[in-house]
């Protein structure tokens, strides 16, 4: 049986390439695939450091960076049986996956919005190391699709009060449908709790220093691939006693570590996705078919939205 698969195959370019499929596993026929744009935007311009090679492998990616590489991780799609699942595998029309890597897509969820499952479960994994407690101020700077998503969690829990931070002042009315206040840098409030910071920048990450409060909290949630940001760990850093702390989605976090798996973490993700809400953070769909001519837009897309490829095979 013949698949097609998106490779990228060196600095910004993208090709569809045929291959075999073979071997065991539960045959999916692909339906929608998300573009992670932070991380993707990173292998597709060859940013991935090289003594991260191993650690930013994705589960079913083929090739090896720099490249030629096929990468992803937010697949839809049916089973055999009709069933829909989710499956952390690259851009591909049909492929074989370990049985216990597919995931049951609820039936409340449509398949467009399960695609934002990893990025989900990546928000999820935030806020189990963000420890957030009721009534706390909590502040996320970056409203893209991960940073949304957090916030939208984070203002769920009783009291707390979030506000999200993004200098596109056209994701406002994103962060108020999903229960949080918006500001631009300059209006940031100061001595924050909690701060989340996933904008994948060196002024984001000054600013989250900035805003925290005494002995906050700051999560960096972002991935900066080859570059080194400044970190100004002088001025207020020790005198207010605050804690930097990494959020990374290959390990479930500690707070949670030994009594949910990958596999529950992923399953919770889905399930959260049951609101339509979300349905704001999806952007127009793109063929499959156009994909190596659509990436390179698609990665620049500054409006902060997952990209959705379709297959055909609904």
């Amino acid at each position: 049986m013949q698949a097609l698969a998106f490779w990228t195959v060196g600095v910004g370019r993208g090709e569809l390439r045929t291959e075999a499929l073979a071997g065991d596993g539960v045959l999916v026929t692909c339906l929608a695939s998300g573009v992670s744009r932070g991380t993707e935007a990173l292998v597709f311009a060859g940013q991935v450091p090289p003594n991260q090679y191993e650690t930013m492998r994705a589960p079913l990616m083929g090739g090896a960076f720099p490249f030629p590489v096929k990468y992803g991780y937010s697949a839809v799609g049916r089973r055999d049986d009709g069933a829909r699942v989710f499956v952390l595998h690259p851009h591909q029309d049909r492929f074989l996956a370990p049985a216990g890597m597919c995931v049951a897509v609820p039936d409340a969820v449509p398949t467009p919005r399960a695609v934002l499952a990893a990025n989900m479960e990546t928000a999820l994994n935030i806020c189990w190391d963000a420890a957030c407690l009721p009534g706390e101020q909590v502040l996320v700077i970056g409203a893209g699709v991960v940073g949304m998503l957090t916030a939208s969690l984070l203002a769920r829990i009783p009291g707390t009060v979030v506000t999200v931070v993004d200098i596109d002042p056209a994701r406002a009315e994103r962060a108020r449908l999903l229960g949080c206040r918006f500001v631009l840098p300059a209006a940031a409030p100061g001595e924050q709790d909690l701060v989340v910071h996933a904008s994948a920048s060196e002024a984001g990450l000054r600013l989250a220093l900035a805003c925290a409060g005494n002995e906050a909290r700051i999560v960096e949630a972002s991935w900066y691939g080859d570059r080194a940001p400044a970190v100004p760990l002088g001025e207020a850093f020790h005198a207010r006693r605050l804690r930097l702390l990494a959020s990374q989605v290959g390990q479930v976090a500690p707070a949670m570590r030994g009594r949910v798996t990958h596999g529950q973490r992923l399953a919770m993700a889905l399930g959260l996705l049951e609101d339509a809400r979300y349905d704001a953070l999806l952007a127009p769909p793109t063929r499959f078919a156009d994909l190596p001519a659509a990436m390179p837009a698609l990665l620049a897309d500054r409006r902060g939205l997952c990209s959705v490829i379709t297959y055909g095979n609904d």
